[in-house]
């Protein structure tokens, strides 16, 4: 496990045996690529933009995600696996080549994870996709109503807070929404390329228009190394889409031991558990989660 994703402590959970098992979770992206590490944990694909029937990822960034959340690390021999190497995971493709989207795709999405949830045992929702556009940045539009009513369906919803900081208001959509978990990163005072951009202090920051403290969450998001879309190789990357899947994990490992928990009691125990930096609350909210705290 490299040192970023160690910070969040993921060994005192695997020495209980909890590692997500039972657990499903989404995620909305560019796709899968069927990587050795993932090639058991991946249970259910729909594509919202070419509509294969078949897994595929044409940008690599879904498949990093996916394997940050439950990949199993066959192919470094455990040291890159992913936070919950238990947990299934459900690929929902919305984003293209260039790891763009409409978010209507994203929406059609949520819709069929949402009929789906049950069949395929989804608990919890990875978005690592955020829009700054002036008419998405409010709590009236589509794709907040979007991730809303998935909450509202009872799936621990949790989405990047984007990588447009460090100024007030720079949390991108649906991570405005008061009732997801966002997650903002944990360490964006490195330096770091994000999308072929060097880039430092990027996480977004709060308030939201609404006056709504955000993000909820810090993980680290600072070059991951994670499954690449290509045969047993591996490649790092960063921003909040990375500090994302982080918090995903953990929230699998903690719904494996506690599988009573709703979202509500999720987005608590979080807010009561998580290690305060120091930093500003409109940079960390409630602070950077801890697995073994979590869990503790």
């Amino acid at each position: 496990m490299n040192r970023a994703r160690s910070e969040i402590h993921c060994e005192e959970a695997y020495s209980m045996g909890i590692t997500g098992r039972g657990i499903g979770v989404a995620v909305l992206d560019t796709g899968i690529y069927l990587h050795r590490d993932l090639k058991d944990r991946v249970k259910g694909f729909a594509d919202f933009v070419r509509r294969r029937d078949r897994p595929y990822d044409d940008n690599g960034h879904g498949t990093h995600i996916a394997a940050m959340i439950g990949g199993n690390g066959e192919c470094s021999e455990g040291n890159y696996r992913g936070v919950a190497p238990g947990c299934s995971i459900i690929a929902v493709k919305v984003l293209d080549h260039r790891g763009n989207g409409y978010a209507s795709d994203v929406l059609m999405g949520l819709r069929w994870i949402r009929a789906h949830r049950d069949c395929l045992g989804i608990r919890i929702v990875n978005i690592s996709v955020g829009s700054l556009s002036r008419k998405d940045m409010t709590e009236n539009s589509a794709l907040v109503k979007g991730v809303n009513a998935a909450w509202d369906d009872g799936l621990v919803v949790v989405v990047a807070a984007g990588n447009h900081g460090p100024g007030p208001m720079t949390v991108t959509t649906p991570g405005i929404s008061r009732k997801v978990i966002t997650v903002g990163s944990s360490d964006d005072h490195k330096e770091v390329d994000v999308m072929g951009s060097t880039m430092v202090d990027y996480s977004g920051r709060g308030p939201t228009s609404s006056c709504v403290c955000k993000p909820d969450v810090v993980a680290p998001g600072s070059a991951i190394i994670s499954c690449k879309n290509e045969e047993n190789e591996y490649s790092a990357k960063s921003g909040t889409s990375m500090s994302t899947p982080l918090v995903a994990g953990a929230i699998a490992l903690l719904l494996e031991k506690y599988p009573d928990m709703t979202n509500r009691d999720v987005k608590l125990r979080l807010r009561e558990r998580a290690v305060d930096l120091g930093l500003p609350k409109n940079q960390q909210g409630w602070g950077m989660v801890d697995v073994g705290e979590l869990l503790r």
